[in-house]
């Protein structure tokens, strides 16, 4: 093993995070991985948080009309090429299917809940709240799958951080719906109400997931340290789901639901479309078998990854010949990253 790097040579590793509280925590678990990743194998880093402002952080107009794709990351990746910073941290779920010359995806540390969460007044589940009652959500395919459940539902466009979403509950709201994963990480799980079950609101891919970006350029040995983050199951499932998307032209404000797993060596990929009124739902699932690693800091095979691309593509077809564009304008809201 190494000899750990003396402290006052310690190199300073700048990890580039968007500045919510959120975005922080997430990033700050990133970081401690790194350093203890570094420390387990006899090399001494040290991160640095860089917080970086970006479009979708500043523009005030609703997350479903802004276009969702990349107004959270393209900042962060101009900092990432630019030098201002060695590693990016994204929630996988904002970043747009395509990739970017010059960096590279090295790592998908394990995936959080994937389930979306109902906080309402007095912790009432979905089935209960009153009639015409009003739920807050930003989010097209959440706002599409409640009203396939309860068309009776007011759908309220929200926006902010989550303790401002949260305190809309106890002003003109009777609920809204946010992402489990998130309230987990910031430990604020006690605001939730109700577990929304998969077969009833199908989370958005990469739902859970964070992202680790990294120049392609950058030191090898630093690139296979921070790759050390990688669980397997988390990429592969993730890869499919993004794939899904990719083939499907949507971008992730779209009213579409995707959802990856792996049991048994077997990988099965759930795609939803909904439309904007719940009116319509159409759904689709593939499968195959997928060659996972066994240890869970392995990177994914090019076999496995190819695979989950395949899938992905494979049931992005069988949805379009169903009708997808039928049931939902799929591509309405698949803008640039400004």
């Amino acid at each position: 093993m190494n000899s750990p790097i003396p402290a006052s040579d310690t190199p300073v590793l700048k990890l580039g995070t968007r500045a919510s509280k959120l975005a922080l925590t997430q990033s700050q678990m990133v970081a401690d991985a790194i350093e203890e990743a570094g420390a387990n194998a006899g090399i001494s880093v040290r991160v640095e948080l860089v917080q970086i402002t970006t479009h979708g952080d500043v523009d005030p107009t609703p997350l479903s009309k802004l276009g969702g794709t990349g107004v959270f990351v393209a900042r962060l990746r101009e900092s990432l090429l630019a030098g201002e910073c060695d590693i990016a941290v994204h929630s996988c779920k904002d970043l747009p299917t395509g990739d970017i010359d010059g960096l590279t995806l090295v790592a998908m540390p394990p995936r959080e809940d994937v389930r979306d969460a109902l906080c309402s007044r007095g912790g009432v589940p979905l089935a209960e709240l009153p009639e015409g009652a009003k739920v807050g959500t930003g989010s097209p395919r959440r706002s599409a799958q409640i009203l396939a459940t309860r068309p009776d539902i007011q759908i309220v466009d929200i926006r902010g951080n989550v303790p401002t979403r949260l305190a809309r509950i106890n002003e003109d709201l009777d609920a809204v719906i946010l992402a489990t994963a998130g309230l987990n990480r910031l430990g604020m799980s006690e605001a939730i109400s109700q577990y929304l079950p998969i077969n009833q609101i199908l989370p958005a891919a990469a739902q859970g997931a964070l992202a680790v970006e990294v120049r392609s350029d950058w030191d090898p040995a630093l690139i296979a340290l921070v790759a050390s983050l990688d669980d397997p199951a988390t990429h592969i499932g993730v890869t499919a789901e993004r794939s899904l998307m990719n083939a499907l032209g949507a971008g992730c404000a779209a009213p579409l639901g995707a959802l990856g797993t792996i049991d048994d060596g077997v990988l099965t990929l759930h795609g939803r479309v909904i439309a904007t009124d719940g009116s319509q739902v159409l759904e689709r699932v593939a499968s195959c078998p997928i060659p996972l690693a066994h240890d869970s800091t392995s990177a994914i095979s090019t076999e496995a990854h190819e695979a989950a691309i395949l899938l992905g593509r494979t049931l992005a077809q069988t949805l379009l010949r169903a009708g997808a564009e039928e049931v939902a304008d799929i591509h309405a809201t698949k803008n640039q990253a400004k």
